[in-house]
């Protein structure tokens, strides 16, 4: 069957009658002739399952209008980031608080070093005493027993300071104050030993207690004692007129409450009636003076215990530890004026400090009269009762301020 023409009158039926579809000149190979409206591709819908075609690859910005790319290796630097707003300013380290808190921990450190340290450095420079005598000896006795002396060396003290103090004769070597401190299970019990009571020195006979310490030194000292007591001396402090001086000062004064007014030639004491605080050349004063009391040597034993009470209060008060220069100056008076038995170590010296400030009995050794002579069975009670440590069964008749009974 012959399809019909593109009914344009000519009827032909020849290759030409299908260019309307395919374009002039289509069928013999002729393509874009002369014609002004060929035949254009249908576009076609890609299938479904078809893999879809890669994305183009996007040029950088300088390639895409004619710019050379990089050299092989090298990469494009970044773009350089957008502009931010003003930056808020820096806190500085000082307003933070963890900065003070820093601070704080540290200062504490240093402190506790600080407070530590210093004893131990200025205990390198305390003297030793050889205190234990080679004779016999009583056995060991529960608790602990030191022997307080407070002697009149003038060593370490100028003529200038002699004469401010009052101390006179620079060659003395008596001890003004003579305590026995017992520590145990039962009360801190504090007892003074009159320097003038007359007692049986070994190699020397009766004589003045405080002599024995210039005719054999310490250990001629203790046994006497040891004798007299029956009591065993397991350790030995030692002060002299200056020590007690730069101890006071160091901790800033101490309070006495003397009950009358005093004014004392040979001590330089001249204090009025009631308590007040007063400095280190007034404190040993009125440890010193005696003359003033119809009782002497009684009354200065019951003002030595008041004055070791003052200092003990103020040594281990919470400021004296607290203030780095009180501390200092503390430990720093120790070395030139204390000496220590060569047994003792420095927490022994911190437990006879303690012990000092917890005294519970305090008095004189039983005396039969004011010439300071013992009461021989009073003594013997009071002296066996601390040797068994049952110085809580010491009853008040033992233990009086003057020594005499009630």
């Amino acid at each position: 069957m012959r399809m019909a023409g593109r009914g344009d009158g000519t009827g032909s039926t020849g290759g030409e009658d299908f260019d309307w579809v395919y374009g002039p000149g289509a069928q013999d190979g002729r393509r874009g002739s002369a014609d002004p409206e060929p035949t254009r591709r249908i576009p076609v819908q890609r299938r479904p399952d078809a893999a879809a075609p890669p994305p183009p690859t996007r040029l950088p910005p300088a390639q895409q209008y004619g710019g050379a790319p990089p050299p092989p290796g090298r990469q494009p630097a970044p773009a350089a980031p957008a502009p931010r707003g003003p930056r808020p300013p820096r806190r500085s380290r000082w307003s933070r608080p963890r900065t003070y808190i820093r601070l704080v921990l540290l200062a504490l450190v240093l402190w506790l070093a600080f407070t530590v340290a210093v004893p131990f450095v200025a205990w390198n420079r305390v003297d030793k005493v050889d205190f234990e005598p080679s004779a016999d000896r009583p056995p060991e006795q529960p608790g602990t027993t030191y022997l307080l002396v407070g002697s009149d060396s003038r060593a370490g003290l100028s003529p200038e300071e002699r004469k401010k103090l009052h101390t006179g004769d620079a060659a003395s070597e008596l001890t003004d104050t003579i305590l026995l401190l017992h520590t145990g299970d039962g009360p801190t019990t504090l007892v003074s030993i009159p320097r003038d009571s007359p007692l049986n020195i070994p190699g020397f006979g009766v004589g003045k207690v405080n002599s024995a310490y210039a005719k054999g030194g310490t250990p001629l000292l203790v046994q006497t004692l040891e004798n007299a007591t029956g009591l065993r001396v397991d350790q030995y402090v030692e002060i002299g007129f200056g020590g007690l001086v730069g101890v006071v000062d160091a901790v800033g004064g101490i309070e006495i409450c003397p009950k009358q007014r005093i004014k004392d030639k040979d001590s330089g004491l001249n204090v009025k009636k009631g308590c007040q605080e007063v400095d280190g050349a007034t404190a040993l004063a009125y440890s010193r003076a005696r003359k003033f009391s119809p009782i002497s040597d009684l009354a200065r034993v019951q003002q030595q215990r008041e004055v070791i009470a003052a200092v003990g209060d103020k040594v281990l008060s919470p400021w004296s530890v607290l203030n780095p220069f009180r501390w200092w100056g503390l430990n720093s008076s120790v070395p030139d004026f204390f000496r220590f038995g060569d047994s003792t170590g420095p927490v022994d010296a911190g437990k006879w400090a303690l012990a000092m400030t917890k005294v519970k009995k305090s008095c004189t050794v039983p005396l039969a009269r004011a010439d300071t002579t013992w009461d021989g069975p009073r003594a013997e009670q009071l002296f066996g009762k601390i040797a068994e440590d049952r110085t809580g069964d010491i009853t008040k008749d033992l233990c009086t301020a003057t020594g005499l009974a009630r």
